[in-house]
């Protein structure tokens, strides 16, 4: 149990420091485009390439991770952060600035190899807490990047491409030195496979359980919900509370915190007591109507009691749809399966965004109402889920 502890506690440090380094990015990659004069067109697909990327191999690199472990997946995709990292630091054209997101994008997909570790080292009863550490070190990597970014772009435009360099490298050392293989051999997969997201795959991934199309449907709505959420807030903040941008800063933090609270501390408690379903259900629901609420409130105060319950709904779906997934497969599975979860969340990371920006142009309401009838779509799929699992 404590070996268990111990290397959950790894997989915290290795995701939060990569997390860090993705953090540090995406505030500045506009600010670092727009250097070289490109169309709005062009910048949206820079903004969409390491997603669309990610979408792509996340399948690739959970697979290979069934095929070969997880060490090796791990480092490998740490090494090509760190290049990737460094190529967005000193880019001098357009050209390498979308290289560099591109590698970047590739290396990402290594997310679902570290569920995976995460579904190899513990049992049924604690996968949605160790998925909720995951969750926790997301939630506070976005919450050191880009306060690492802001600190370091006014001394050298290079250095937050370096400084996120540098955390992909601390990552590698403690996944070479401190992380030991979690999938023996006796439990890796053998034998070819076509590309994970070609229909074949798709069909075979699919039949092994007849309510994992139901998980990628949910997790296509849930990313898409909160895809229109972090797109816009900021610019509704701005333009119907007249906010600064330190100030709306501020409020990213103080819902990232209480994201990480909630998946890092409570998810593994409540688990316990109500099980995946009940909190994945609440959580939706909670989420559908926070989020539905964001463009009525009557001042900042109200604001942020707002944030708090979207930041709770958020917090409990998250690791709970994660958990439940990854426990309808065997465990020579779940790589595959994971990459594929984390394919159709990148898919989701591809369309929110876009769709966010037509619907705020149309009326800075409109993503908030978007995303509540997303999670509203989702909530129903885990209805479905829940009685079919109880029958």
């Amino acid at each position: 149990m404590k070996e268990h502890r111990a290397k959950i506690g790894i997989i915290f440090l290795i995701v939060f420091i990569d997390l860090v380094g993705f953090g540090i990015v995406i505030p500045i990659l506009p600010l670092y485009g727009e250097r070289f004069g490109p169309s709005g067109l062009t910048l949206g697909l820079l903004m969409a390439s390491y997603s669309a990327m990610q979408f792509l191999f996340a399948p690739i690199l959970g697979r290979i991770s069934d095929r070969v472990g997880r060490r090796p997946v791990l480092l490998i995709s740490l090494v090509g952060s760190v290049v990737g990292y460094l190529l967005f630091g000193f880019a001098g054209s357009m050209t390498v600035l979308f290289v560099s997101r591109i590698i970047d994008g590739i290396s990402g997909g290594n997310i679902a190899t570290a569920q995976a570790v995460i579904a190899d080292i513990t049992g049924p009863e604690d996968r949605a807490k160790g998925m909720g550490i995951i969750g926790a070190a997301f939630g506070l990597g976005f919450i050191v990047g880009p306060a690492v970014a802001a600190l370091l772009v006014e001394i050298q435009p290079w250095l937050p491409g370096v400084a996120a360099a540098v955390t992909s490298s601390v990552a590698f050392i403690l996944v070479f030195f401190k992380l030991p293989e979690t999938l023996p051999p006796e439990a890796r997969s053998t034998g070819p496979r076509p590309h994970p997201l070609s229909p074949d795959s798709l069909r075979e991934t699919i039949g092994l359980h007849p309510l994992l199309i139901l998980c990628f449907a949910a997790v296509l709505l849930v990313i898409f919900a909160f895809s229109n959420f972090e797109t816009t807030f900021a610019q509704f903040a701005k333009a119907e509370h007249g906010l600064r941008v330190s100030q709306i800063g501020w409020l990213f933090v103080y819902a990232g915190v209480l994201g990480a609270i909630v998946q890092g501390g409570l998810v593994g408690r409540l688990v316990k007591v109500f099980g995946e379903q009940k909190l994945l259900v609440s959580g939706l629901a909670i989420a559908a109507l926070a989020v539905g609420s964001v463009p009525y409130p009557a001042g900042i105060p109200t604001l942020m009691v707002i944030l708090a319950f979207y930041a709770l709904g958020q917090g409990l779906i998250q690791p709970s749809l994660t958990s439940l997934t990854s426990k309808l497969v065997e465990p020579d599975e779940v790589g595959g399966v994971m990459g594929i979860y984390q394919a159709f969340s990148s898919l989701a990371r591809i369309i929110g965004p876009v769709w966010a920006e037509i619907a705020f142009h149309t009326g800075s309401a409109w993503p908030f109402r978007s995303a509540a009838v997303a999670y509203a779509l989702a909530l129903a799929v885990a209805v479905v889920i829940t009685r079919r699992l109880r029958a």
